[in-house]
C-alpha cells in the first residue's frame, strides 16, 4: 500500500513537468508549530528543499520531524514522529499559491485504532492560500490544507480544527482533516546571477 502511495504521488506531481526546463534557482522552506497543556503537546518543524523551474512552480524533496509528550494521570510518555516526501507549490502573481504535499511519517500510535497494522502514515495534503515575497530575500506562505488520504495513524489529527457537531447533543460526530499551515521560503544564491547564468546559455 505504501508503495501505490508513493507511486500515484509521483505520477501525480512530476509527470507534467518537464525536466528538460532549466532550473531557475533554489530555494530552502522550513515550517512549524508548537502546542502545550498540563497534560502534554508538542512540537514539530518541516524543511523543504525546493527547484523552480519558473518563477511560479517550484518542488522538491521534504523532510519532517516531531515530537509528542503526555503526563495524564502521572503517566509520562514521549515519541518522536519522522519521516519525509515531496512537494510542489504553484505561485500566481505573487499573492497566491496552490499545492501538494505528501509525507510518509513514521508514528508509533494511531488515533483512531487500537493495534495500528503499521507504524507508517501516509499524508497527501491539499492546500491553497496567501504567498508573497518581500524584497527577494524570504518568501511567506500562509495556507488551508485539506489531508486526501486522512490515514487512521496521521499524526496531525490532534492538529484538525474543523469538526461537526450533532445538533442535537452537540457531541463531535466527524473530523475533517483540515490543518492551517504557515511557512517561509529562503532563495539560494544571488537572482541577478543566475538570470546572468540562463541568459548567456540562451546565447549559445
Amino acid at each position: 500500500m505504501r508503495r501505490l502511495y508513493l507511486f500515484t504521488v509521483l505520477t501525480i506531481f512530476f509527470n507534467p513537468i518537464s525536466f528538460s526546463q532549466k532550473i531557475s534557482g533554489s530555494e530552502i522552506g522550513l515550517d512549524g508549530y508548537f502546542g502545550a497543556s498540563n497534560v502534554g503537546g508538542s512540537f514539530g518543524v518541516g524543511a523543504k528543499y525546493g527547484l523552480k523551474t519558473s518563477e511560479s512552480l517550484i518542488f522538491g524533496p521534504s523532510m519532517r520531524f516531531m515530537r509528542t509528550w503526555s503526563n495524564n494521570l502521572g503517566l509520562k510518555n514521549s515519541f518522536n514522529i519522522w519521516g519525509g516526501g515531496v512537494f510542489a507549490h504553484y505561485r500566481y502573481a505573487n499573492s497566491l499559491f496552490a499545492g501538494l504535499e505528501f509525507e510518509m511519517l513514521k508514528s508509533p500510535i494511531s488515533y483512531t485504532i487500537v493495534n495500528p497494522t503499521s507504524n507508517w502514515a501516509a499524508t497527501l495534503f491539499l492546500g491553497a492560500g496567501f504567498s508573497r515575497e518581500f524584497n527577494e530575500k524570504i518568501r511567506l506562505n500562509i495556507g488551508l490544507y485539506y489531508d486526501l488520504i486522512n490515514a487512521d495513524n496521521s499524526p496531525f489529527r490532534p492538529s484538525y480544527f474543523m469538526k461537526i457537531k450533532d445538533s442535537q447533543t452537540g457531541q463531535v460526530t466527524k473530523i475533517l482533516p483540515f490543518i492551517y499551515r504557515l511557512a517561509i521560503f529562503i532563495p539560494l544564491g544571488n537572482k541577478e546571477v543566475l538570470d546572468e547564468e540562463i541568459e548567456d546559455e540562451d546565447a549559445w
